[in-house]
């Protein structure tokens, strides 16, 4: 049974999933703004949270792991150098998600998710 298990899995496989997951947490963190669907915005919002709460920590561990999940190195790097430093004060809610119009081909809600700061 899954009692209390907050996990989005959008219709996926795990390994599918942490994919998807890793590719939207690049997208967002270089263009501070990304458009998707309403479920992959919700899944994503606490993972960048994680990783922008490692970043504040600024230790080396912290950058490998963060460089361990982030497909690009140029994207660590402006994560811990330009991003991190806007939230040195603010404890979570770095991340916004507005809904907007349904998708025109199958009607799946949408979002846009921003890296507030």
């Amino acid at each position: 049974m899954r009692h209390q298990e907050k996990r989005h899995l959008l219709g996926r496989p795990a390994d599918q999933r942490k994919a998807v997951l890793r590719s939207l947490t690049t997208a967002l963190l270089r263009h501070d703004k990304i458009h998707t669907t309403e479920a992959k915005a919700k899944a994503l919002q606490s993972v960048v949270e994680q990783m922008i709460t490692l970043a504040k920590r600024g230790d080396l561990h912290a950058r490998r792991q963060v460089a361990g999940f982030v497909y690009e190195k140029d994207v660590v790097k402006r994560l811990f150098d330009e991003i991190a430093p806007r939230f040195k004060e603010t404890n979570g809610g770095y991340s916004r998600i507005v809904k907007t119009v349904p998708r025109r081909g199958d009607a799946a809600p949408m979002a846009i998710i921003t890296v507030e700061g």
